[in-house]
């Protein structure tokens, strides 16, 4: 009895294994196999999406880099005039209160100059009537400073009247440029408010697509992208390779790293301006998409 006890446990626990293998042998036929060709061309993959759309970044960016500084110099031409306007205004200002000043001291002399005549008729009239010579020679003196003082106020009025002249013609000088200038600006202006019409509607679209671009790429990536757009002076921090030179420095990149370009295995920068670089065919790619 006990024996077949052990027989039929026996038999339990050898059926229970073979039910085991059975289940893991048909988990195996359902699960697919992953091999090291699979694992690589999923990693190029993943290397050629980020590429792609750091490229797409690019020309985005690249897009209004361009309506930024087709209206980007008229805001500074705006502003220059604006300044020029501003100098000028003051300049014209100031000279009109030095002739303001030159027309107060012309008023003084004439006034001076009637003072001194009241002065000499008066002296003259005293002499008529003078007692003796001291009395006269005292008074000839005081006539004849009078008669300095009208040569003196008449020679300050002929300076002041020349400066008058010469700062009315700076003043008119100034205030033709003033209008050129004005009617200059004007002009600007309105070349600025079109151009801001026609641009403001096509930047938003793609300062959107460029902020949703951004988002699609890590972190780490996207500040080595900004970074070198910082840092090079046309803004391209991701080129493509054009007749075997890097697209943004130009300088020439060797076979072998040309053709680790193409493999998309890893993201590979030049050696000399450190931009990204990218292969033809990503480009292609996005400049058909977008």
């Amino acid at each position: 009895m006990a024996v077949s006890k052990e027989k039929k446990s026996t038999s339990k626990a050898k059926e229970a294994t073979t039910a085991k293998k059975t289940k893991a042998t048909t988990k195996a036929k359902e699960e697919p196999v992953v091999t090291l060709e699979e694992t690589e061309d999923k990693s190029e993959n993943i290397i050629h999406q980020k590429l792609k759309t750091l490229y797409s970044l690019q020309v985005i960016d690249t897009q209004i880099d361009k309506i930024r500084v087709v209206r980007g110099e008229l805001p500074l031409e705006v502003r220059d005039l604006e300044d020029e306007i501003e100098g000028l205004q003051t300049r014209i200002d100031n000279f009109k209160i030095e002739i303001d000043e030159y027309e107060q001291h012309l008023s003084e002399h004439k006034h001076s100059i009637s003072q001194s005549k009241e002065m000499i008729k008066k002296y003259e009239t005293q002499q008529q009537n003078v007692r003796n010579n001291r009395e006269y020679e005292s008074l000839s003196k005081e006539i004849e400073f009078q008669n300095l003082e009208i040569q003196l106020s008449e020679k300050k009025m002929k300076e002041a009247k020349i400066s008058v002249d010469s700062k009315q013609a700076i003043i008119d000088e100034a205030t033709a440029k003033l209008n050129d200038k004005k009617e200059n600006l004007d002009a600007k202006k309105g070349e600025l408010a079109e151009i801001i019409e026609e641009t403001e509607k096509e930047e938003k679209i793609l300062t959107a697509k460029s902020e949703k671009a951004q988002k699609q790429i890590e972190e780490r990536l996207l500040y080595a992208y900004t970074r070198i757009r910082k840092n090079v002076r046309n803004g391209l921090a991701v080129v493509k390779v054009e007749r075997d030179a890097c697209g943004g420095c130009f300088s020439k990149i060797p076979p072998q790293r040309q053709m680790e370009i193409k493999l998309n295995k890893k993201i590979i920068v030049c050696e000399y301006c450190g931009r990204i670089l990218v292969d033809n065919e990503i480009a292609q790619e996005v400049e058909i998409e977008l």
